[in-house]
């Protein structure tokens, strides 16, 4: 509790000085008629000076401005647009990854890891992209980060073709950045396989991306990659989403385990700031109109009885 104006309280005992002012004194000045405070000071006892002074001191305690100190349950805006493009081809059905002893597939990893992270991420907008043979908006940017890990959650292969198209997964969460006005934009771009499909390179993608000073960060998922193990079936092409990355300012991440997908989402939320984490918004609110409203009553029955 505080006031806004605390020296005002000085005007409280302004009708009692005024009172004890001699008449020499007041003449020319502001003059107190005696019946206001209840006739003689000796007729105080008799209780007529009681709701003229609550009136005045109602009125003071409006003009100091009571307020309180109140924490919002909102979040401010962050300014941040953030697109996850997921990769939705055949090969994420593959169960190499490990969670709790048990095998999960790729797919399941990622529905868990970047479930979360988007669900923590109020203050954000956030949207999301499927790709497969071709790519779509499973989510439209937005607020409500709930329903985009609700999505994540729904997500299954095979819904947009069993193909990898990683350049129009890109392009797709790009074009609609591109006409974004938040001072930030990110897309999160999750692959386990090589491009198979796609008119335009990925990397010519990601330049693009950066003339519109759009951030692509880069998940190469899976235990064996090109570079290392050409030969292996389902192998992700590791040095590409690195390139992607490098092109338009990013940070490419190398993810083979469950270890290394959760270490991911903490690294992830360090270069892009959870606005979860920032203290909660704190305002004033105001309560002047309640004893303002208390002394206009006292003033109306005053009004009255001598009516």
């Amino acid at each position: 509790m505080g006031f806004a104006f605390p020296l005002a309280l000085l005007l409280l005992p302004l009708p009692l000085l005024m009172r004890l002012l001699p008449p020499a004194a007041a003449k020319g000045g502001l003059v107190v008629p005696p019946q206001v405070f209840g006739g003689t000071v000796g007729s105080a006892g008799r209780g007529g000076w009681v709701i003229p002074a609550l009136a005045w001191g109602l009125l003071v305690l409006a003009l100091a401005g009571p307020q309180v100190d109140r924490q919002s349950a909102l979040l401010p805006a962050s300014g941040r647009d953030i697109v996850l493009a997921i990769d939705l081809s055949g090969s994420m059905e593959k169960q190499d990854f490990s969670l709790d002893g048990q095998p999960i597939s790729r797919l399941d990893a990622v529905k868990r890891v970047a479930g979360a992270f988007v669900a923590a991420r109020k203050g954000d907008r956030i949207g999301l992209v499927v790709f497969g043979d071709r790519a779509y908006f499973a989510q439209p940017v937005t607020f409500d980060v709930a329903a985009v890990a609700r999505a994540i959650d729904e997500a299954q292969i095979g819904i947009s073709g069993r193909a990898t198209a990683i350049s129009d997964g890109l392009g797709l969460a790009m074009r609609r950045l591109v006409n974004s006005d938040a001072p930030t934009r990110v897309v999160v771009l999750l692959s386990d396989g090589v491009p198979t499909s796609g008119k335009v390179g990925a990397v010519d993608a990601a330049r693009l991306a950066a003339t519109h000073g759009i951030r692509v960060h880069t998940i190469a998922l899976g235990p064996a990659d090109l570079e290392n193990q050409p030969k292996t079936r389902d192998a992700v092409d590791a040095k590409m989403l690195r390139e992607v990355a490098e092109a338009s300012g990013g940070t490419s991440f190398r993810v083979r385990g469950m270890a290394d997908l959760q270490g991911m989402a903490a690294t992830l939320d360090a270069l892009e700031p959870n606005p979860g984490d920032r203290p909660p918004l704190r305002f004033w609110q105001s309560l002047w109109v309640w004893p303002a409203v208390l002394a206009l009553a006292l003033l109306a029955l005053m009004g009255w009885r001598r009516g």
